[in-house]
C-alpha cells in the first residue's frame, strides 16, 4: 500500500495560533457584543433589558 504525503508551504490554520487582538481594537472592527436572542416584541416595547 502506497503513503501518500501531501506537502504545503504553509501550516494548517487551526495549528497556527492567533496574534493577541486588543478589546479595544476588536470593538473598533467588529462593533459592540450583540446577544445571541433578539429581544421580544414586549421586551422593546417596555424598554426592559
Amino acid at each position: 500500500m502506497a503513503t501518500y504525503t501531501i506537502r504545503s508551504s504553509q501550516p494548517d490554520p487551526w495549528i497556527v495560533p492567533r496574534p493577541y487582538c486588543d478589546p479595544s481594537i476588536r470593538r473598533q472592527t467588529y462593533g459592540r457584543i450583540q446577544p445571541m436572542e433578539q429581544p421580544g416584541f414586549w421586551r422593546r416595547v417596555l424598554g426592559r433589558a
